[in-house]
């Protein structure tokens, strides 16, 4: 009888396809008995399509038939998108995690702030150092980034060597952690390079990205101007942004002041691993009405226009420490993530509103990405002469870019891949042989079930009835002729719902998977057909 040959193939079931929710699979030997690396656990954020959803992680179903091959999972770097999906869903695979102290940290600290999330089990690792996880062998290296302790993976199989880039730039100046590791990339392309998994976030823009450096040189003299308050609003686990603001206020006499749980969190273990020695202890709010308003520094959190951040109930004057008065300047040292734009001008017409002085990336060099731009990505290849491209993180016109890009620089097998693709890197020729279960979960009360139309009846139900709770109470004739489109629109709306329930049934009684045909039937029993009493699916 022949022994099915061995085969190194890749399987993204989150990242291809959108920002964030990054996950991946590296499975080498035969066909029905490979052996599986999970690169990062990340969680997403949802758009409109999905109602009242907050978060969302990749479906694992696939993940958990082959758990028991599954060596381990490596984590790149701590970013949600990253590590996010970890607490939630690791407790349905439970093999080891290797993360950095950084990354380890944060995942600790958020344990023992919220009840009932899982002890997991994490082994440490660190830039440079091996790992055995029989058939790969795993080598970390580090990149710079926009926050402490990114990594590359060097994935070494008996069928070639792999690097996955994870999430990083060329950063002469990253402020805070390691720059770049050239020498070890230069040395990984002279050993010879399979395939090459590259971030593709910031492909559409030209040039480099800019220096972390530059960005703090910027605060600094934007601090030291300020006549009043001054308020920075960032992301939280940027902790070379939060260094760069606390050197500033250093030279200039003022206090740090931080508000925000999740900043409390990256702050703390920022301090556990040393990357804020030597500067000052930073303040809780409440130290604010003791200090001269032209002395004080708040970092804050909130830069996308999050409703219950300390940024958003500073603007509207709800914060119960944090007040904002004419002459003040706030930064908002941070990117708008697409989706947010409406969010984040609410909050800065708030403070227009009251006379303070906004400040963003479109007014001075405030933030910069931990995304490569193309520049630097063409050093990438340079480096590392792959013989196969594979562009992830990225939506489909960053993926799409990147492949052509690829070609363009000389590699001349490039898989344009999506989530769920199994793709063959070796033996022979590199392509797309089949397609694993793939999709989103979202969170529950107790579990997860499967993001589908099958989980949305019941929401739309529920704005149908608001809107017709709201018909009930008009009575002018203007009001009643909105009322009754409305109410068209709303019986429109929980027909369809009717409709999505029974075809959710029906495809979860056809799915192969027993656990996604539980979910689903469990979701369609929730979501249950207009007339009868319906119930959330979260």
């Amino acid at each position: 009888m022949t022994t099915p040959e061995a085969d190194l193939v890749f399987v993204p079931l989150g990242g291809l396809g959108e920002i964030g929710m990054n996950m991946a699979l590296y499975g080498y030997g035969p066909p029905k008995a490979r052996k599986w690396l999970m690169v990062d656990c990340g969680l997403g954020f949802p758009g409109p399509e999905a109602p009242g959803v907050d978060l969302v992680f990749a479906d694992i179903a696939f993940v958990e038939k082959i758990a028991r091959d599954l060596v381990g999972i490596c984590i790149t770097h701590a970013h949600e998108d990253h590590i996010g999906g970890l607490a939630t869903l690791w407790p349905r695979l439970k093999c080891r995690v290797f993360a950095t102290p950084f990354a380890a940290g944060l995942l600790e600290v958020r344990r023992l702030n919220e009840p009932g999330a899982p002890k997991i089990d994490i082994s440490l690792t660190h830039a440079g150092a091996k790992l055995d996880l029989d058939p790969f062998e795993v080598e970390y290296v580090a990149v710079a980034h926009s926050i402490p302790e990114a990594n590359a993976l060097a994935i070494r199989t008996p069928l070639g060597l792999l690097v996955h880039t994870g999430d990083w730039k060329i950063d002469p100046q990253p402020g805070v952690g390691t720059r770049i590791d050239e020498a070890r990339l230069r040395a990984l392309g002279d050993e010879g390079v399979t395939a090459l998994i590259c971030d593709s976030t910031n492909i559409l823009r030209e040039g480099d990205s800019f220096s972390e450096a530059d960005v703090a040189r910027t605060l600094r003299t934007l601090i030291a101007e300020a006549p009043g308050r001054v308020l920075v609003t960032t992301f939280a686990s940027n902790i070379a942004r939060l260094r760069g603001i606390g050197e500033a206020a250093q030279a200039c006499g003022r206090t740090v002041v931080v508000a925000g749980r999740a900043m409390d969190r990256a702050i703390q273990v920022a301090r556990d691993c040393g990357y804020l020695d030597g500067l000052p202890g930073f303040h809780a709010p409440e130290l604010l009405p003791t200090l001269p308003r032209d002395k004080t520094v708040v970092i804050a959190t909130g830069s996308q226009g999050e409703t219950r951040a300390a940024m958003a109930r500073a603007a509207v004057n709800e914060h119960p420490a944090i007040k904002l008065v004419a002459g003040d300047r706030v930064i908002f040292s941070s990117r708008v993530i697409p989706g947010n734009a409406r969010e984040v001008l609410r909050v800065i017409n708030a403070l227009c509103d009251i006379g303070v002085e906004v400040i963003t990336d479109h007014d001075h060099l405030v933030h910069c990405s931990g995304h490569p731009r193309r520049g630097e990505v063409t050093q990438m290849y340079e480096w590392i002469r792959p013989q196969i491209a594979i562009p992830a993180h990225g939506e489909a016109h960053h993926l799409t870019a990147h492949a052509a890009f690829a070609k363009s620089h000389g590699v001349s097998q490039v898989v344009s891949a999506r989530n769920g693709d199994i793709v063959r890197l070796a033996p022979g020729a590199p392509g797309i042989i089949g397609k694993a279960p793939h999709g989103r979960l979202m969170p529950c009360a107790t579990a997860c079930a499967s993001l589908s139309p099958a989980s949305f009846p019941s929401r739309w139900r529920s704005t149908a009835r608001a809107s017709l709770s709201a018909i009930r109470t008009s009575s002018s004739p203007g009001c009643r002729s909105a009322a009754n489109s409305a109410k068209r629109w709303a019986k429109s709306l929980t027909r369809r719902c009717s409709r999505l329930s029974r075809d959710c049934r029906v495809r979860a009684a056809a799915t192969p998977t027993p656990f996604r045909r539980r979910l689903s039937a469990r979701c369609a029993a929730r979501c249950r057909p207009s007339g009868a009493r319906s119930r959330p699916c979260m």
